[in-house]
């Protein structure tokens, strides 16, 4: 049943998917049933409400005639909690975005996702050509998601309270901290997992093939990245979204006016 316009800062009731490891995971869906989907992957230490529901993406994705589909990535939100670095593998993270759309029996679809959900949403929109028409990336990272992180001072935080005073890895547990819910242990884990995953890099020369539109903040560390790998891409172009950097790019107007610009295109 579609969620009334109103109501969309309302999140619904979660319904479970298993991941093919027996992971739980958390989705949610918004809009017409017969609507264009677009699957919503969010970012580290985010969630389906926090990068999407509160941003304003899900009112204005619904108003423009599109059904949402969104899920808690595992670790984040209501989904499992693991805290072993080996349940973390960036092929493990696409193939639970993978489930998700075959428990909901859609083979049609566009793709959004911010930040680590766009890093796993490369891999996505690369193996599923036939199932993704076109994507928005928004703060893709072109290296490894959380290399900026020091593990060593975050596990000293959790073992002691040993103060961080690295200033990357303050911002992060800043955001881990604002998110109610999130468990710092399963995020380290995801961060480990990460770095551990093998062709973690996107591969410039394999990229996408389906039409792209990168986005990242104009203040964004990254964004030189993400425009080598929106050249990259066959079909990719760049908005570079003003006056934002990677944390609060999410909620640009100009951001979602670009994105919403793109999808109709297909």
């Amino acid at each position: 049943m579609a969620v009334p316009l109103a109501d969309l800062t309302r999140m619904p009731e979660p319904q479970q998917v298993y991941s093919a490891d027996g992971t739980r995971l958390a989705t949610y869906t918004w809009g017409d049933l017969d609507a264009p989907v677009v699957v919503a992957v969010h970012g580290f230490a985010s969630n389906a409400r926090d990068n999407w529901v509160l941003t304003g993406w899900v009112r204005d994705l619904t108003r423009a005639g599109y059904r949402v589909l969104a899920l808690d990535q595992r670790g984040h939100g209501l989904s499992e909690k693991p805290h072993e670095p080996g349940d973390y593998g960036i092929r493990t993270l696409a193939t639970d975005v993978e489930t998700v759309m075959d428990a909901y029996l859609v083979d049609d679809a566009y793709y959004l996702g911010y930040s680590l959900g766009a890093r796993v949403g490369w891999e996505v929109i690369r193996d599923l050509p036939q199932r993704i028409g076109r994507g928005v990336l928004g703060g893709v990272p072109d290296g490894i998601p959380l290399a900026r992180l020091n593990l060593d001072q975050v596990r000293a935080f959790l073992t002691d309270g040993t103060p961080v005073d690295d200033p990357t890895t303050q911002n992060y547990i800043a955001l881990t901290e604002r998110v109610p819910g999130n468990d710092l242990r399963a995020l380290i884990a995801l961060a480990e997992g990460m770095r551990a995953s093998r062709t973690i890099d996107p591969d410039p020369a394999d990229a996408p093939s389906s039409p792209i539109l990168f986005a990242t903040g104009a203040k964004d560390a990254i964004i030189e990245g993400s425009r080598a790998l929106a050249a990259a891409a066959p079909h990719g172009s760049f908005f570079e979204i003003p006056d934002r950097n990677h944390f609060n790019a999410p909620g640009s107007r100009a951001f979602k006016e670009a994105a919403l610009a793109f999808l109709a295109e297909g």
